[in-house]
C-alpha cells in the first residue's frame, strides 16, 4: 500500500554515559531530503544518521533532532590548579605588603582568578555514543514509518472512493457520447428550417456538416486513454513501492484527457460531467501530493 510523506517518530536510548533522544518529523517534498540537527561536538555522527533515515525514506523532507544528555553515570570533574592559586596568593600578599595595605584575599576570590579552576570533561567513548545514537535513530525511524503507513492507508481509501466517483462520471459520458451527433443534426435541421422556411434543403450539404461535426466531437480515444490511466492509477495504489511521482504524472495525463473531452464534446450534458470530473480530479491531485 502507499505511504504518506508526513509523519513523526521518536526514539530514545541510553549508554556510554549518555541519554539520547532522536525526534524525526517528515513533511511533503518534491525530492528526498534528511536534515540532521545535533550538538556541534557530535557532528561527526551526521552522515550515519542520514544513512539510517534514507534506508526508509525515498521522498519527502525529514528533520531529525538529536539531543544528548549526561545520564549521571559520567559527570564532569572540577579541577583546581593549586600551585597557580598559591602563586596568585603569594603575589597578592607581596603586593599588599609593598603597598602597606591588609591582604584580605579569600578562597572564593582566588577561585575566580584566571585558569585556577577548570572543568575536566570525561573522555567519551565515541563508538559507544554512536551505537546509542544509532539505536535511538532506528527507533525514531520505525515510529515515523508506522505513521506514514497508517496515513498512507487512509489516503488510499480516500483515493479509491474518488476513483469510483470518476468511473461513474466517465461511464455517464460514454453513455451520452453516441447521441451527441444525433442531437446536433436535429438542432441543425431545426435551425436551417427556421432560416430557409419552405426553401428546399441541400441534404448532401447537411450530411457533410454532420460528418465533420461527428469527427470533431469524437471522444472515443480520450475515453479509452482516460480509462487506461484510471486502471494504472488503481494498480499503483496497491503497490508497496514509492509511487507518488507516478500518481502525480497519471493525474496530469487524466486532466489532459478530461480537458480535451470538454473542448471536443460540444454538448451541455457532457460539459456538466466534465466539470464534475475536473472537480474530483483536483481533489485527487491534492491527495497525491502527500503520497511518497
Amino acid at each position: 500500500m502507499i505511504k504518506s510523506m508526513t509523519g513523526y517518530g521518536r526514539g530514545e536510548a541510553c549508554g556510554g554515559g549518555k541519554r539520547v533522544t532522536v525526534e524525526a518529523k517528515a513533511v511533503n517534498h518534491r525530492y528526498s531530503e534528511v536534515v540532521v540537527r545535533l550538538p556541534k561536538a557530535y557532528m561527526v555522527l551526521e552522515d550515519a544518521i542520514k544513512k539510517i533515515f534514507f534506508q526508509g525514506i525515498s521522498r519527502g523532507r525529514v528533520d531529525v533532532f538529536v539531543n544528548l544528555e549526561t545520564d549521571g553515570e559520567a559527570t564532569r570533574q572540577v579541577k583546581v590548579d593549586k600551585q597557580l592559586a598559591l602563586r596568585y596568593y603569594k603575589s597578592l600578599k607581596d603586593l599588599a605588603q609593598e603597598l602597606e595595605v591588609p591582604c584580605d584575599v579569600g578562597v572564593s576570590a582566588l577561585y575566580s582568578l584566571p585558569e585556577v579552576v577548570a572543568l575536566d570533561e570525561p573522555e567519551e567513548d565515541m563508538e559507544e555514543v554512536a551505537r546509542v545514537v544509532e539505536a535511538a535513530a532506528r527507533q525514531s525511524l520505525e515510529g515515523l514509518m508506522g505513521m506514514r503507513i497508517q496515513e498512507g492507508n487512509s489516503l488510499a481509501e480516500d483515493l479509491f472512493l474518488r476513483l469510483t466517483a470518476l468511473r461513474h462520471r466517465i461511464k455517464a459520458v460514454e453513455e451520452r457520447s453516441p447521441f451527441v451527433a444525433e442531437d446536433y443534426l436535429a438542432r441543425l435541421q431545426e435551425r436551417v428550417k427556421e432560416l430557409l422556411g419552405q426553401t428546399p434543403v441541400d441534404e448532401q450539404r447537411l450530411a457533410m456538416e454532420m460528418a465533420l461535426f461527428a469527427d470533431r466531437s469524437n471522444i472515443t480515444e480520450e475515453l479509452v486513454r482516460l480509462n487506461s490511466h484510471l486502471e494504472q492509477f488503481q494498480k499503483a495504489l496497491a503497490s508497496s513501492e514509492p509511487v507518488g511521482r507516478k500518481l502525480d504524472f497519471l493525474v496530469q495525463e487524466m486532466n489532459r484527457e478530461v480537458n480535451t473531452i470538454g473542448s471536443k464534446s460540444n454538448d451541455l450534458e457532457i460539459s456538466r460531467h466534465v466539470v464534475d470530473l475536473k472537480s474530483e480530479m483536483e481533489k485527487i491531485r491534492e491527495q497525491v501530493q502527500n503520497v511518497e
